[in-house]
Parts: structure tokens; C-alpha cells; sequence
């Protein structure tokens, strides 16, 4: 996970005047990918986050997002903001107790514990929204016409890859997504309620991190990653998260869920094939094979 890239020194210099006392190098503990950069700082006998993000519209968001789970969530289920700087476009957070719940080994009762206590927060996320703006709504229509197009031309490409039944359904991403997904409520969203964004501590609990993605948008958006990777073949974790969510989804939103799904599947398959990236070729053939198989 980490890159071992050094912290810039305006950034250095902005973090020792938030948190005195810093000791020895901070450890780079960015994903692996290019914009992610973050530092775990150790100062004194505090831990801090230092994270840079990459674009004034993620910083906003994020900023956005900590102050948005100061009011929604408990103290324990979420990091609180220390400092932010719009020049450097930076935040420092205090850290979250517990490991990533991705890819951690979890006997199967807790996993479900996990996935109850994670649709518990997400409701209480959800149900503190304010009303979207005429702006919102308009941003949402926008993005699931853009997603709707995406599948379409993703189809271009790929159909020859798919069989009769894959290339039924992606065809029906286009045709039906806008419509429908016009009938549902918006929601200030998370924007990356995946696992990888989950923390888990056998005695702080269960919590969330990273909101460089909330924003408006409708409830099933935060669902797609768990619908292609998690819940076709561990519906006991989709039970348990819906449990704790408070209610099931209506037939709408499942339709929307797997068009959404369908069109990551299929996004996956395409940029797989045209960077000859073989993970990303099979990812997007495992979710379009998920999406017809499992709502027949």
C-alpha cells in the first residue's frame, strides 16, 4: 500500500503548525494509485493523517464530508478534521481505531456483524440529508446521463466479447437508466462506501473514512461496488447490510443497482481491452457475468 513518497516541504512545514511535537519521517500510506497521497504523522503520543488532495473539487468535498459525519455520526464511527488549508488544498485527521475491512480474515458471524453495523451508519448517513438543490439534481441527471452514454459506447468495443444475454443487458443501461433512476430520491451520499473505506475494531467498533467523494446522488450509488464484488456470492452479507440499513430496496432501485453495476462491469471490460490491463479484463467479465446470472 505504500509508495514511500516523500512529504512536499510546504506541506511538512503547514502539518508541524497543526501538530507540534512531530516525530521522525511520516509513513506513506497512499493506495497505490497516482492521486492518492497520504501520511500517518506521529506526533508526541498522537497519531494525525496529513492528506493532499488532488483536485480543489475532492478537497471540497472532503471538507464537505468531515463536517457532514461530525454532525451525522458518533465521535467513535468516523475521523474528525484537525486543520484544512484550501491553498495547499490539505487536511489533517485524527486516525480511525481499527484495519481496513478489506481483505481482513473475519469468521463469517462477525463479517455479518460488519456488514449490519456498516447499512446501520450509511441510514443514519443518509437520513441526515438536507434537500437537493435544483443545481443537485440537475448534477445527478447529468451523471447518470453521462453513465447511460458510457455504457453505450463501452458497448461498441466490447460486444464482441459478451455473449447474447450480456450484450441484452448493456444495451438496456442506456435505454432505461435515466428514466428510472429520475423516479428516485436524492441523498447526500458517502460517494465510496466500499470496504476499503470501512474500519473495524473488535472494542471502538465499526467506522468510515474518506468523504473526498460525498455529494448528491441516489441511495443505490453507493451500492455498486458491494453488488458486483461482495453481495452475487455472499447474500447473507447483502441480508445483514439491508438489516442494518432499516429497509430493502424497492424493485426500482434493484433495477437501477444492476444498470449501474452492468455499466461498471462493462467499463471495466472496455479500458481492460484497450490498456491490454488482463485484471481489468477479467473484473469486468466476473461483474457482467454476476449481473446476468444472478436476477434471472
Amino acid at each position: 500500500m505504500a509508495q514511500n513518497t516523500p512529504v512536499p516541504s510546504a506541506l511538512r512545514r503547514w502539518a508541524a503548525d497543526h501538530l507540534p511535537g512531530v516525530v521522525g519521517e511520516p509513513d506513506d500510506v497512499s493506495w497505490p494509485r497516482g492521486s492518492s497521497r497520504v501520511w500517518r504523522v506521529a506526533a508526541g503520543t498522537d497519531v494525525a493523517f496529513v492528506k493532499l488532495s488532488p483536485s480543489t473539487q475532492d478537497y471540497e468535498r472532503e471538507v464537505h464530508g468531515y463536517a457532514y459525519a461530525t454532525r451525522a455520526l458518533a465521535p467513535h464511527e468516523a475521523p474528525r478534521l484537525l486543520a484544512a488549508d484550501p491553498d495547499l488544498q490539505a487536511i489533517i485527521t485524527s486516525p480511525q481505531p481499527g484495519d481496513v475491512v478489506r481483505g481482513l480474515p473475519l469468521e463469517a458471524e462477525e463479517e455479518r456483524r460488519v456488514y449490519e453495523l456498516a447499512g446501520r451508519v450509511l441510514r443514519r448517513w443518509h437520513d441526515h440529508s438536507e434537500p437537493a438543490s435544483a443545481q443537485d439534481l440537475e448534477d445527478i441527471r447529468a451523471s447518470m446521463a453521462d453513465q447511460a452514454e458510457e455504457a453505450a459506447a463501452c458497448l461498441e468495443s466490447t460486444a464482441g466479447h459478451l455473449d447474447n444475454e450480456q450484450r441484452a443487458l448493456v444495451r438496456c443501461v442506456p435505454q432505461e437508466l435515466p428514466q428510472l433512476a429520475e423516479r428516485l430520491p436524492a441523498v447526500y451520499r458517502h460517494g465510496d462506501y466500499a470496504t476499503r473505506n470501512w474500519m473495524w475494531h473488535q472494542e471502538h467498533g465499526y467506522g468510515v473514512i474518506d468523504f473526498a467523494m460525498s455529494a448528491q446522488g441516489i441511495a443505490v450509488e453507493e451500492f455498486v461496488w458491494l453488488c458486483g464484488a461482495v453481495w452475487t456470492v455472499r447474500p447473507d452479507l447483502k441480508a445483514a447490510f439491508f438489516s442494518g440499513y432499516g429497509r430493502a430496496l424497492s424493485e426500482t432501485e434493484e433495477r437501477v443497482l444492476r444498470l449501474l453495476t452492468t455499466r461498471l462491469g462493462v467499463s471495466y471490460l472496455h479500458t481492460g481491452l484497450t490498456k491490454q490491463r488482463t485484471d481489468l479484463i477479467e473484473r469486468g467479465h466476473l461483474c457482467l457475468t454476476r449481473m446476468t446470472h444472478e436476477y434471472r
